[in-house]
């Protein structure tokens, strides 16, 4: 009786299952395969297999390079200084204090704007002729000229990381001070009484008893910054000068732009390969300390 009831349970779950695995591998399978073959946006049906061409011009491409800077800078930048913002956020929103709950609510705010919005709204905070930043900064006397914040490659990439820490940070808030609500006062107590310091407390305590969250947070952040695509078409559209190409966006510019479905879902496919690599080397780190603790 019992396994006909296991039986039972299997065969009701089936169909959801199956229409799930269809739809997280089907597009991947076919990127890949699409990634070994010679197809136009022009003719998508007229294909042909190349092998790893594909793959050998875009690694001597040096645009494909400098799209992988980019984006290796803006991912290491955006998700460091987030993951140091939304630490130390969680931790002053963790204390007792007034209004607090309303604070943690506000918050949630900037996270839960969507990020086309955002971008439009950094746009027009760093427009060179009527935005915020030139106007607020040439009132207080600290420029005499206004400055084209997104008109310089360098500069304009640190604008959008900014716009984007700005948005994404409180999204570490989030996940760290709930992991810190679950963790007992009296260790942090214990430490004080025993002489521990903030900076003690916070490297010895904090981080150690957080790692879980911090893995988890950093894998899902560093694997969405690496892929980041609307803020940057709609701040800069990859430019001036490729300065904010990041490889998404290359990848829209391939296909879409340069009408080579192939060499796109190659860029795709080393894209997944990638931030697949990143993640298994959080988790083997995490992996590593639990046990070094455990030990």
């Amino acid at each position: 009786m019992r396994k006909r009831k296991d039986i039972s349970r299997w065969i009701m779950i089936l169909p959801a299952t199956i229409l799930i695995g269809f739809a997280l591998f089907y597009p991947v399978i076919s990127t890949v395969i699409i990634s070994f073959q010679d197809r136009s946006l022009f003719m998508p049906t007229m294909a042909t297999f190349v092998g790893f061409q594909n793959y050998r011009d875009i690694l001597s491409s040096s645009e494909f390079w400098n799209a992988m800077k980019v984006t290796v800078y803006f991912t290491v930048v955006s998700v460091g200084a987030e993951f140091v913002i939304g630490l130390f956020s969680a931790i002053l929103l963790n204390q007792d204090f007034a209004m607090k709950g309303f604070l943690r609510a506000l918050v949630i705010l900037p996270w839960a704007i969507p990020t086309v919005a955002n971008g439009v709204l950094w746009q027009w905070i760093f427009d060179a002729n009527y935005g915020a930043l030139n106007g607020i900064l040439s009132q207080f006397g600290m420029i005499e000229d206004y400055i084209n914040w997104l008109g310089e490659p360098f500069r304009a990439l640190n604008m959008v990381i900014i716009a984007d820490v700005w948005k994404n940070c409180w999204f570490f808030t989030i996940v760290l001070l709930g992991a810190l609500q679950t963790i007992p006062k009296s260790y942090f107590e214990a430490a004080e009484v025993d002489g521990a310091g903030f900076w003690n407390r916070l490297f010895r305590v904090t981080l150690p008893l957080l790692r879980p969250a911090i893995a988890v947070s950093l894998v899902l952040r560093t694997s969405e910054a690496f892929k980041v695509f609307d803020i940057i078409y709609i701040m800069t559209k990859g430019g001036p000068a490729n300065g904010t190409q990041v490889l998404s966006y290359y990848v829209y510019h391939t296909s879409f732009e340069a009408l080579s479905l192939g060499q796109g879902a190659a860029i795709s496919t080393i894209i997944a390969v990638v931030i697949l690599l990143a993640a298994l080397f959080y988790t083997r780190l995490l992996m590593r300390e639990e046990v070094e603790i455990n030990a």
